[in-house]
């Protein structure tokens, strides 16, 4: 069939991911082949001392980024989008959504930037023997009731971004079990919550004298492949407010931004692992084993269909560097240079590659917010050098992208080298791989390997989403499981690019690593007294 046709028929599959930058819509056939994107720019605000999207926002948004996919449907193909095959919705994990039993918002929705909840993951970290980071939804539900925020004996749903949307097209209140994995444990044999765990928070929940259960305010839990309701007419509308969309889509379960990464990295299958990395940067490795010990540095996760995954998950990734590329941009215009971005950001990677390999002792902390692998609660941008460093064009662009990657170096650290994780590969994903050969480079030094590339790494989660959507209608008929699916069919014969490191080039991010964790005070106190 030709690629209109396969619109025409809805023999499609749909995902969309609501980044913190960025919303995107991805089309694509059931071979995995894309077929039209759609996206809408947005950002989040920090009101009152928390960073949140209004919940209008994301309304419009998503409205917005399924209308310029229409757009380009229509342009593309000449045809007008109605239907799709199935649906998958995305977005950034972790964070507090809180709503009554009418459905209505009862706090403001802290995403996963926001790190308020320092006491309640202690608790429950200690309570659990489970690592609870901060940005978990359970630590933001905790903190609220240690708070004693009146809201909290209302809740009658309390979820993620992902879960959310879901349940505005569908009515059902679940998730996939890779974004429920950042809401509170998971048992990977159960494929569910931890029950030992929930009964544990369920007494703290009682011993407040709130009568809610814990488990009947999360959303259910799903695994790639099972159903999760379809489109509603006021989902539809919901989506496509123009009535053109029609209702009665199957949707697959919702789920975290890092389980559409695992997806669209084919690094769903243990020993297998994948980088992500954007706005936030993450590494996760699928495991043979759970770990020796507790890590506060490393969360616990899973992938879409249940294996334990350990994450190095940094809040912040490329925000600082895109920054830094945006002055040039600048400097560019008031020099009277056209220069488009993606030729920025072309020209500069590219240049960094000339850099030394330690960056000539240049540091630097993209941090905009906090970063819990480090323990930091604020964040500050910073650049510092020493007098003899080496301060070129290169160098500089070198060292913000090390620095992107500086805090997942930590807490692949302590699995590679003290956990002795075994991996058998390492694929990246995201914006920060679109320049070839640059990132990917950086990576491989940065983890000591070699690190492949796909040549759909730049449409990365959105993509993954709509993959996961794909296997609800297609692959599930043939394949037995989601990694048989992905290994057979939608990467079977894809092309990508591995980079395997020089000792010379390991030996220089060391040394930035080296550096990093040095100067990590010097970010400590421009946290403590930065304050203008």
């Amino acid at each position: 069939m030709k690629q209109s046709e396969v619109i025409t028929a809805g023999k499609t599959a749909l995902g969309i991911e609501l980044g913190s930058t960025r919303i995107k819509a991805v089309l694509i056939d059931h071979a995995g082949s894309v077929l039209a994107t759609g996206i809408h720019d947005w950002e989040n605000s920090l009101v009152d001392g928390i960073w949140t999207y209004g919940l209008d926002e994301v309304e419009t948004g998503i409205q917005d980024c399924y209308a310029d996919l229409k757009k380009n449907v229509k342009e593309t193909y000449g045809i007008q989008l109605t239907t799709v095959g199935a649906i998958g919705i995305s977005a950034m994990m972790h964070g507090y959504i809180a709503l009554d039993a009418e459905g209505r918002q009862l706090a403001p929705f802290q995403t996963w930037r926001n790190s308020n909840t320092q006491a309640a993951a202690d608790e429950l970290t200690e309570e659990f023997q489970f690592n609870i980071p901060l940005r978990w939804t359970i630590a933001h539900l905790y903190q609220r009731m240690l708070d004693g925020e009146e809201h909290v004996k209302d809740v009658d749903f309390v979820t993620t971004l992902d879960s959310y949307v879901h349940w505005k097209l569908t009515g059902e209140k679940v998730t996939g079990i890779g974004d429920a994995s950042g809401i509170f444990p998971i048992d990977s044999k159960a494929l569910d919550y931890d029950a030992e765990m929930m009964a544990a928070f369920q007494k703290k929940v009682e011993s407040r004298g709130y009568t809610w259960k814990a488990k009947d305010v999360l959303p259910k839990v799903l695994t790639a492949g099972q159903e999760a309701g379809c489109l509603t007419e006021a989902g539809a509308a919901y989506l496509d407010p123009s009535g053109e969309l029609k209702p009665g889509v199957p949707c697959c379960p919702p789920e975290g931004d890092a389980g559409t990464g695992m997806v669209a990295t084919n690094s769903v299958a243990p020993r297998t692992g994948n980088v992500s990395a954007g706005t936030s940067t993450f590494a996760m490795l699928v495991l043979e084993e759970g770990l020796k010990k507790l890590h506060r540095e490393i969360d616990m996760v899973t992938t879409p269909s249940g294996y334990p995954v350990a994450m190095s998950h940094a809040n912040n990734g490329t925000t600082d560097l895109n920054a830094w590329v945006k002055i040039f941009g600048e400097f560019c215009e008031l020099m009277g240079i056209e220069a488009s971005t993606g030729e920025l950001f072309e020209k500069l990677y590219t240049h960094s590659l000339s850099g030394d390999p330690d960056c000539g002792g240049l540091l630097a902390y993209g941090y905009y917010s906090g970063e819990g692998i480090t323990g930091l609660h604020e964040g500050r941008p910073l650049y510092a050098r020493m007098p003899e460093s080496r301060f070129t064009l290169a160098n500089l662009m070198r060292s913000h992208l090390y620095a992107s990657l500086g805090a997942v170096k930590l807490g692949m650290d302590i699995l590679l080298k003290e956990e002795k994780v075994k991996v058998d590969r390492i694929l990246g994903h995201g914006g920060l791989f679109k320049t070839e050969g640059v990132a990917q480079r950086y990576l491989a030094a940065a983890v000591g390997a070699p690190v492949t590339v796909m040549k759909n790494a730049g449409e990365g989660g959105p993509w993954g989403m709509a993959v996961l959507a794909a296997y609800l209608i297609d692959g599930k008929k043939e394949y037995a499981t989601l990694e048989e699916y992905l290994e057979k069919k939608i990467f079977a014969g894809q092309e990508g690019t591995t980079a395997a490191p020089t000792q010379e080039e390991i030996d220089g991010y060391e040394a930035f690593a080296d550096h990093y964790r040095k100067g990590l005070e010097i970010e400590r106190t421009a946290v403590r007294d930065m304050n203008w």
